[in-house]
């Protein structure tokens, strides 16, 4: 039997896998002793180290007493949820890691499910050990209800624990902080002696299954997964058997494993190992890879439907080509084509010859592509998310989710009434010291717009969590559209303090003195529903008795900030958003004041 151990690392979002990962990789020997590391290594996009988050899995190898651990860093977050339920059918073991505080949460819910119903060895490990509120004993004994609840087996419930502190590098197996010691041999231990090697048989005829993406200009389209039985070498032909059944031949041009953080090229390799292959250019997930002859297909690997579309199109403002380098819907295309090369839960459809249907797995999934194109020097607009229903039996069924709110017990009446307003239905309501947590049923339209609602209202100590839950029958009404209307410049020029000032008592202020505007431009909140038309770059009109300087002593309230998420969450469907790489700007539709009036007035 081969000395390999394949293992997941899986939990909520922040409960600190990364951090695990990279202790792991610094016990285990994977850096020289003068290499520089950065903190939380394994996430490598720009992206990942601003939000705390891992948005692609990846694959990295430690050696341990002569045994080789793949470990596999998997995304916590709901919207990337598919790449955990794949990477399941590479691993034999995971790491469950839960909170020492927060405990079980609907992420870690999420993943344990998909880890049980894979069958897979799990090991609990109890991260942030040291923290003043932790409370472990109370925590394992979550767990174990949340296993009992899922429906595990005798065996699935006899886990292993180790408590540890990530950030300290410190882990026992013993609750009693004053046990920890530095290094983490106790899970390494456990990885080599209580989760079993792949079993599997290399003597057989050659079953690979890709079962996540990569891309890269060099070698095109890499297919990562593990070699479920027999050998497979570099320069080898082979059969694809497609998803649709049809077969195709080609030569395999790479094979790549993992050392450390590194992916190094090898010449072969067999059953057990964790793979990257590259040499058909449109390998998909789910695909099986056999000897030529030998054709035999592993099972289909489900991929998560997108739940959230949304257009992407060329940039059509006044103020095209002044802050991005790339502007046409050609290169807009491209760029999205390449990103469905390595995301498999991205669909992309050509609407016309401008704009571009993009569907995903939710606001977090396309906003953190829209932020990927714009720091790439793209120019582009694009529309407010909507939900992807579906029609069955001649009814409309639209997706659910399933929401768990904590908040402290002041907002409680707040948050209940606002859920209430956007369909959701409670389904628990439980208190712990001065907080409550509550469970609800939504339609995934009424989360969005949501999340910043709800940060404001709970001053930001609310922590929201959604995971999807399936389709049901369509709800009427508007749910989750803006109530407010919003002021919207009637001028181009920049914006004065003058007009600002005149205008405060209108609404509340996205630009401020010396911002460049538009026709059409959404520059502030409306106190009231309807929308209204304003001039924003109106001086004042200067006598004699009036100086020029008096008009710096005009005092303004500071405007409010929009970030992506905010502006994607905040226009509604008359509106597009316009995405440079140095700002985000809110604009109406139709940019003529007279012709929106007129097509208003006409609904």
């Amino acid at each position: 039997m081969k000395n390999i151990r394949n293992v997941a690392i899986i939990a909520h979002v922040d409960h600190g896998k990364t951090t695990i990962v990279d202790q792991l990789l610094k016990y285990s020997g994977a850096f020289r002793e003068n290499e520089q590391i950065d903190k939380r290594v394994m996430d490598s996009n720009d992206l990942e180290r601003e939000r705390g988050i891992t948005i692609l899995a990846k694959t990295t190898a430690i050696e341990h007493n002569g045994c080789h651990i793949n470990i596999l860093d998997t995304p916590g977050h709901a919207d990337f949820g598919g790449e955990v339920e794949r990477i399941m059918n590479m691993v034999d073991g995971v790491l469950l890691v839960v909170d020492a505080y927060e405990g079980t949460m609907p992420q870690t819910r999420f993943v344990l499910k998909k880890a049980l119903e894979a069958k897979v060895t799990p090991i609990l490990l109890v991260n942030k050990i040291d923290k003043d509120t932790a409370r472990p004993k109370e925590v394992v004994d979550e767990v174990i209800d949340l296993f009992i609840e899922l429906g595990a087996d005798i065996d699935q419930l006899e886990f292993p624990v180790v408590y540890m502190s990530a950030i300290n590098g410190t882990s026992s197996l013993d609750p009693d902080i004053s046990t920890q010691k530095e290094g983490m041999d106790p899970i390494l231990d456990l990885i080599v002696d209580y989760i079993k090697a792949p079993d599997v048989d290399e003597s057989a005829s050659l079953q690979f299954q890709p079962a996540l993406l990569d891309y890269n200009d060099y070698v095109g389209r890499i297919g990562i997964g593990v070699v479920k039985r027999g050998k497979i070498s570099a320069n080898q032909m082979v059969s694809c058997v497609r998803l649709d059944g049809s077969i195709k031949q080609f030569r395999i041009a790479k094979i790549f494993g993992f050392q450390g953080l590194k992916r190094i090229e090898i010449d072969h390799a067999s059953a057990g190992d964790i793979i990257a292959i590259s040499g058909l250019p449109d390998i998909s997930v789910g695909e099986t890879v056999c000897e030529v002859g030998k054709e035999e297909a592993l099972p289909k690997l489900r991929i998560d439907e997108p739940t959230l579309q949304m257009m992407f199109g060329a940039n059509t403002s006044p103020f095209v080509g002044k802050e991005g380098d790339i502007v046409t819907a050609r290169k807009i295309e491209e760029r999205l084509q390449k990103e469905c090369e390595k995301d498999v839960s991205l669909r992309v459809e050509t609407h016309d010859n401008e704009t571009f249907i993009v569907s995903g797995r939710g606001e977090l999934h396309l906003s953190i592509l829209i932020e990927n194109m714009r720091r790439e020097g793209f120019e582009l607009q694009v529309s407010k998310p909507e939900v992807i229903t579906k029609e069955i039996d001649g009814e409309m069924y639209e997706p659910f989710e399933d929401v768990q709110v904590d908040v402290p017990e002041e907002y409680v009446g707040s948050v209940i009434e606002m859920l209430g307003n956007r369909e959701a239905t409670m389904v628990n309501m439980e208190t712990r010291e001065n907080q409550v947590r509550l469970n609800y049923v939504i339609p995934s339209r009424g989360l969005i717009g949501f999340n910043t609602e709800f940060m404001t209202l709970t001053k930001g100590y609310g922590i929201l969590n959604h995971s999807f839950k399936e389709y049901g029958k369509m709800l009427s009404g508007n749910v989750g559209e803006r109530k407010l209307g919003v002021l919207v410049s009637m001028e181009n020029g920049k914006a004065t303090a003058y007009a600002l000032g005149q205008l405060e008592d209108r609404g509340v202020m996205f630009v401020e003195p010396g911002t460049e505007v538009y026709e059409g431009m959404i520059v502030g909140e409306h106190t009231h529903e309807n929308d209204l038309a304003v001039n924003v770059v109106k001086g004042k009109n200067l006598t004699n008795t009036r100086s020029a300087g008096k008009d710096h002593t005009v005092v303004l309230k500071r405007p409010r900030k929009m970030s992506l998420e905010y502006c994607l969450e905040y226009i509604n469907n008359d509106e597009l958003l316009e995405v440079t790489p140095l700002n985000f700007r809110m604009r109406k539709r139709i940019l003529n004041t007279q012709e929106r009036k007129k097509f208003d007035s006409k609904k």
